[in-house]
């Protein structure tokens, strides 16, 4: 089973997180109830099991607790794929959520790197501050070590937006990950 845990403790939050690629239960408090929607369906569209706990600070905004919560989830999920090798390495999803649409691709390259093309249509779902979603993006990208590039052509409902991206980004990462056939390190190079 490829998993991880990973705690950070900072002055603005603290995070427990348990990631196994290979599946299991999803469990998500961070505080905010759009946050804890999206990460939810994310694991569960990625097939990752997923225990995550987040207390932040919330009497400030949503940014540290967002950002804070990709750096710990990139983290694990670069140490739970143990290296890039033996993977298929790239993915790619398109999601249509009602009116609006995410695309995906992404490479497991070692190389971190966040390409982020979404106008959102509202600045707040629910308790969810929607500018923060590129921020936690950002963080997960970087930590994991992944080039990540999501475009929402279109949409004018950002719940359905940022729904798009995160089921999106899971069944990419599905992808990604599978055992390749030989096991070894998909590139030219030799290494990533």
């Amino acid at each position: 089973m490829r998993n991880s845990s990973v705690s950070r403790k900072t002055k603005e939050t603290d995070i427990n997180c348990a990631l196994c690629i290979d599946g299991g239960e999803v469990n998500v408090s961070t505080g905010i109830g759009f946050f804890d929607h999206m990460l939810t369906a994310f694991a569960c569209h990625a097939g990752f099991g997923l225990d995550l706990s987040v207390k932040g600070d919330l009497e400030v905004d949503n940014h540290h607790t967002a950002e804070d919560t990709g750096i710990v989830l990139g983290t694990a999920f670069k140490e739970a794929i143990g290296g890039f090798s033996g993977i298929v390495r790239y993915g790619f999803f398109s999601i249509p959520m009602d009116e609006s649409l995410a695309n995906v691709s992404l490479d497991l390259s070692n190389r971190p790197f966040l390409v982020f093309n979404a106008k959102m249509a509202q600045e707040i779902c629910g308790d969810f501050e929607t500018a923060v979603c590129e921020e936690f993006w950002r963080a997960f990208a970087m930590n994991a070590g992944i080039t990540l590039h999501i475009n929402v052509p279109y949409g004018n409902n950002a719940h359905h937006q940022i729904e798009a991206i995160f089921k999106a980004v899971g069944h990419a990462l599905n992808i990604a990950v599978k055992s390749n056939e030989d096991g070894s390190t998909l590139s030219t190079k030799g290494v990533l």
